[in-house]
């Protein structure tokens, strides 16, 4: 490995994907300790965008406007996922006890037809990569609904930080570096990202955004619906017509966030919800779950080959039930997270006792006992590559996760829903309080990840950092991924004889940003993955 190389290495977050196709990937050792609070807690990957949540709720905010601030400062401060050009998913819980789920992923534009694209690269980069972005109509819903403070202030941080700037990171610059190959190709992009040719911004350097500070006002001053019915869609629309993208101005007037009913299991006792269709992870997870919830856990058996070997049919098993919603439709949903269709799937589960892309997340708890779990994306890393002129909005590549072919559940049709994985959830204790509020980024492995946080925290008991730092599998169909530390050589030789093909790839799975809710004394308890450093602020 080149000394360059290595320092990309030692400097990457996990899981990152350029365009070009190189992987450099990592794992953080774990540091320092959680953080304590008794009134209100933030957690998310970036340091300005926790403390805009947290400043906005020392101003009177509650959580949702917090949840504002936080995904719009993301879209200034982390332009590889944080995002108003993408979609996600949020979960809340009320201080009152309702729970709700925002369905605010992206979706076909009205002109979009299986075989719209000729290769792979079309798919994931460029105009016709993108669909209709969904960000500020959930933020704005949620605002809308449950938000105190007015809709101008919770947007005020992320317009500072585009106007006046920020620095950029040392990890913001090398993973430019990684894009330029693509991202070159795009006028707004370059020169926003790359000194309007093909030179990365410098670590130190302050990044100001004055085009995105713009579109941000005029949300400030018009509401969120500015960007779907205002200047800035006219822009978006027009920049799409010069450059054969798909997507018009009656698609974008035409886009809507939905109010949802959450999923809802239990496992151990716990109830845990989470998102429901058209987010494919949040049920594959609840079957996973729900095939664990059949054999008893032991304290100590941890990272033992035989709780690895059950975690891997689990996660198999709900990867199957995903594949099988994918294909049969989501009207079978229901069935799947039942604890009867667990049972069936596992009537052949050989239970051995001697020893299995680029978003991001945040979650928030305020003094008033109102949660947030928030998980939205770009799809690929910085999406489509392509700012949208004249915005300074780094647009999605959400039409690549569709199948370009006819005749699959999957197949692009105008619309539609992308079947992302994300799944922000919450987790009530038995007597119904709550406890944990997660999410996480990762793609395919998000299901996997919860899943295991999950149970280290109820079967295992472990700390909210311990759980989240355990090293984790992986597992849909053939191998098993294994994190570093993973599987030490007996727990890999005894799941080998299982007949289980073990993929030691050095790699990080997920980045999780959890709290959570110590019982007896109601204090708020933080972490955010040590993969890629987040930051958690409180008071």
């Amino acid at each position: 490995m080149t000394a360059a190389a290595l320092l990309l290495f030692c400097l990457l977050p996990a899981q990152e994907v350029s365009q070009s196709g190189l992987r450099l990937e990592r794992v953080r050792p774990m540091v320092s300790q959680p953080l304590r609070a008794p009134r209100a807690l933030v957690a998310s990957v970036h340091e300005l965008a926790t403390q805009a949540g947290i400043d906005v709720l020392h101003k009177g905010g509650n959580a949702f406007d917090a949840a504002v601030a936080v995904g719009f400062a993301l879209a200034v401060v982390h332009p590889e996922a944080g995002n108003l050009g993408g979609s996600g998913y949020m979960l809340l819980r009320t201080k009152e006890g309702a729970v709700h789920a925002v369905d605010y992923a992206g979706q076909a534009p009205a002109a979009a037809r299986p075989g719209m694209f000729t290769n792979t690269m079309e798919a994931n980069v460029g105009y016709k990569a993108v669909a209709v972005p969904g960000t500020p109509a959930g933020l704005g819903l949620v605002h809308d609904r449950f938000g105190r403070l007015k809709w101008a202030q919770c947007l005020e941080p992320a317009y500072k930080l585009a106007k006046d700037g920020f620095p950029a990171s040392l990890r913001l610059e090398l993973i430019l570096k990684l894009q330029v190959p693509v991202m070159k190709r795009f006028a707004d992009s370059a020169r926003i990202l790359l000194h309007g040719a093909d030179q990365p911004l410098k670590q130190g350097e302050i990044v100001k955004q004055p085009e995105l500070a713009e579109t941000i006002r005029r949300m400030q001053r018009k509401g969120w619906s500015e960007f779907y019915t205002g200047e800035t869609a006219q822009r978006i629309a027009k920049d799409m017509a010069a450059h054969g993208g798909a997507i018009t101005y009656e698609d974008l007037r035409g886009f809507e966030a939905a109010m949802v009913e959450p999923l809802r299991i239990e496992y151990r006792k716990h109830t845990v919800l989470t998102m429901p269709p058209s987010s494919s992870g949040g049920y594959a997870m609840a079957v996973m779950l729900n095939v664990l919830d059949q054999y008893p856990a032991k304290i100590g058996m941890e990272g033992s080959a035989a709780s690895r070997h059950l975690l891997i049919e689990a996660m198999r098993r709900g990867f199957a039930a995903r594949a099988r919603a994918l294909r049969e439709g989501e009207s079978i949903v229901p069935q799947l997270i039942t604890k009867e269709y667990a049972r069936q799937a596992t009537a052949d589960l050989a239970v051995h006792t001697n020893e299995s892309p680029d978003t991001t997340h945040f979650a928030i708890a305020d003094s008033d006992g109102n949660l947030v779990t928030n998980t939205y994306t770009l799809s690929g890393f910085f999406g489509s590559q392509v700012v949208a002129a004249g915005t300074g909005v780094m647009l999605n590549n959400h039409m690549s996760v569709f199948s370009n072919f006819p005749g699959s559940q999957n197949s692009i049709a105008p619309g539609k829903r992308y079947p992302s994985t994300m799944a922000p959830t919450i987790v009530l204790r038995p007597d119904g309080a709550p406890w944990l509020a997660l999410g996480t980024p990762g793609a395919i492995t998000i299901p996997s990840t919860l899943t295991q946080v999950i149970v280290n925290m109820i079967d295992f008991k472990m700390a909210l950092r311990d759980a989240v730092e355990f090293p984790r599998i992986h597992a849909v169909s053939g191998q098993v991924d294994a994190e570093p530390a993973a599987l030490v050589y007996d727990v890999a030789e005894k799941l080998k004889r299982m007949g289980h093909q073990i993929n030691p790839r050095f790699r990080a799975q997920g980045d999780v940003s959890a709290l959570e809710i110590e019982e007896g004394t109601g204090w708020r308890i933080g972490w955010a993955d040590g993969r890629r450093g987040g930051v958690v602020k409180g008071y």
